[in-house]
Formats: C-alpha cells, structure tokens, sequence
C-alpha cells in the first residue's frame, strides 16, 4: 500500500498516511486518460458554430449569365461557395459534440491520473486546512510554506462553512479548488502540484479507506 508524508499548515511533518491502492497504486491507462480529457473538453463546447450555405445567403437566384455562348464558364449563381459573398461549402454547422464517456471509464482514468501524481511527485498531502477569514496572503503563505509553485490544485472534502479557504485562494490565477466529490481529470493533469487535506482523502475513498495519518 502506497505512503505519503503529511505536512502541516506551516510545512512541518506531520506524520505519514497509507493511501488506498486502488486509487493511487493502479496501472496508469494514458489512452483512457486522453479519451476521459477530450470527451471533458468537448463536452464544454458550445456548438453554436455556423457558417451559411449557397442556399442560405440572400440574393443569387438568378442565373448570371446565359448557360452557353459567352465564353466564360457556366454559372448557376453568384452566391456559390466559389463566387466573393457566396455561401461557404462543408463549413461548421450547429452540433452537439458530446462524446459518450461511462462512469467506469472516468473512474479509471481518475485512478490513472492520481497514481502518475504519487509517482511524479506532485502530490502533497496537508492534516487539515482553515483559514479565520478570507485572505489571500494567508492562501499565498499556504503555498509558499509547502514549497508549491505553478499551477496548484488544492483538493477539499466539501465546502467549508464560512467559505473563507475558497475565498482566499479565489484570487490566485494559477491556483484551482476543487472538491474530492468532483474532482476532474484534466484539473490533475494540468497540475503542477496537487494539494490535498486528510479530509478530502477520507471523501476521495468514500468511507475513509484511505488510511489514517501516523
């Protein structure tokens, strides 16, 4: 079974806890990572995209010049995709992009995602965090004390009561939050350093498989 060190608020050891093997002692699937991240990103797409074809643009329904005779070569309408100011041919039109992503599949690209950040390093665990109001020299003080720099994503069990912690990072442009509950793939991998509690382990494992602090 996996260990980490646990620090606390100021950077001091704290202890070490066991992990759940499951979660962060799996095989990492880097294909089923990249298919849980494309369909993520696809998912937030619009899709509101759309060009006007021949037969959507105004005018053109005359044909401009008799079929033969001219010289010039035959045309139907000005507003062909290969006239100025005609319609635009096989150009994007308005789609869903959604990709179809099961729960099983998520789930595995998660555990895939948090395994690489135990074994990259990237993964700090804190006993606990709490802040009395929200202030972001204490968030900054946080980061600077655990020695994280770049992109951070600090990982809760759930919302806190006064919201003071997620206040307090709010202000921090390369610093994410996130909750064990919704905690996402991308947000892992983009990641620098992920920053978790012992509370939001406990949540991640569900009835608190992940081990106890010693």
């Amino acid at each position: 079974m996996p260990t980490i060190d646990v620090r606390d608020a100021t950077g001091a050891a704290a202890g070490t806890r066991e992990l759940d093997a499951t979660t962060f002692d799996a095989t990492v699937n880097v294909p089923l990572m990249h298919q849980v991240v494309v369909a993520g990103l696809a998912s937030i797409r619009s899709g509101t995209h759309k060009v006007k074809t021949r037969g959507e643009v105004r005018g053109g329904g005359k044909k401009p010049w008799r079929q033969k005779g001219t010289g010039r070569a035959r045309q139907g309408s000005i507003r062909a995709p290969q006239w100025a100011g005609g319609g635009v041919a096989h150009g994007p039109v308005v789609r869903d992009h959604d990709m179809r992503i099961n729960k099983k599949m998520k789930r595995g690209a998660l555990r895939s995602a948090l395994t690489d950040a135990l074994r990259s390093g990237k993964l700090v665990v804190v006993d606990d965090l709490a802040f009395e109001g929200p202030k972001t020299k204490d968030a900054v003080a946080l980061l600077d004390a655990l020695g994280l720099q770049g992109r951070v994503l600090v990982v809760l069990p759930e919302p806190t009561s006064d919201l003071a912690v997620e206040l307090s990072f709010r202000n921090l442009t390369r610093t994410k939050l996130s909750y064990a509950g919704g905690l996402g793939v991308y947000d892992v991998l983009l990641a620098d350093h992920v920053l978790f509690t012992g509370p939001a382990l406990d949540a991640l494992a569900g009835t608190g498989e992940g081990g106890a602090a010693a």
